[in-house]
């Protein structure tokens, strides 16, 4: 599969930990380069040091907030996508963060699939060089831009929910995820729901994937899940 020669830079800016850190985690499962930081004077001397394709940025900081951040950006002439993090959702609230120079937002709690998909929108629209939109794995298939999957030549009928775990897989083969993690990547990473809802997914996947042909999805008992081929 084709991917870029250089990975686009993305700076992910949130004071609080857990989400930078998911946030960053999931950018970097989709092939990304991602730096983080927690303050936003720390945001724009990094933007100024080093340049980068994206920032990811929360509007509320403990020191600069996210909108002061980008004013000082655009002014010091830095033309990089900024995309927003933000617990406000009114209309004036949207409206006051695009004007500043912001590229879009999304409003918390958010899904991480949600994140992952503006990015590669944004990014995009900026016309940088992307990885091609279908993911391979022995004979599955996916193609992200018209939301397709297939196993050989069989279409396989997935919902969104699946669709997504499916990629997480065919972004990570060969790799256990434990159920935290296809949690944490396809549910909001603030759900606290019982984890037991991966599993009832994980079979509705694998009746629909394994049916087609040899089983790809396996389950490593007390660990989770791997895509891989039976040795």
């Amino acid at each position: 599969m084709p991917t870029p020669a250089v990975p686009a830079k993305i700076l992910v800016v949130d004071d609080e930990p857990s989400i930078a850190d998911s946030v960053a985690t999931v950018l970097h499962y989709e092939g990304y380069e991602v730096a983080v930081t927690h303050l936003g004077q720390r945001a724009l001397e990094m933007a100024r040091e080093r340049s980068f394709d994206l920032i990811v940025l929360d509007v509320m900081l403990p020191d600069i907030d996210g909108m002061e951040v980008t004013r000082r950006i655009r002014l010091g002439g830095i033309d990089v996508p900024i995309l927003f993090l933000t617990a406000k959702s009114t209309v004036a609230d949207r409206v006051a963060g695009l004007s500043v120079g912001g590229d879009d937002y999304v409003s918390k709690p958010f899904s991480l699939v949600e994140i992952a998909a503006r990015v590669r929108a944004i990014l995009r629209r900026r016309q940088l060089p992307l990885e091609d939109s279908r993911l391979k794995f022995s004979d599955l298939v996916m193609d992200e831009e018209s939301h397709e999957v297939w196993r050989g030549d069989q279409a396989v009928r997935l919902t969104a929910t699946e669709f997504n775990i499916v990629r997480l897989f065919l972004l990570n083969p060969r790799r256990v995820l434990s159920k935290d993690q296809i949690m944490d990547h396809v549910w909001n990473y603030s759900f606290g729901g019982n984890p037991s809802i991966v599993e009832t997914y994980i079979g509705y996947v694998r009746k629909k994937i394994n049916a087609l042909g040899p089983p790809l999805i396996h389950t490593i008992r007390l660990v989770g899940y791997v895509l891989r081929e039976d040795s």
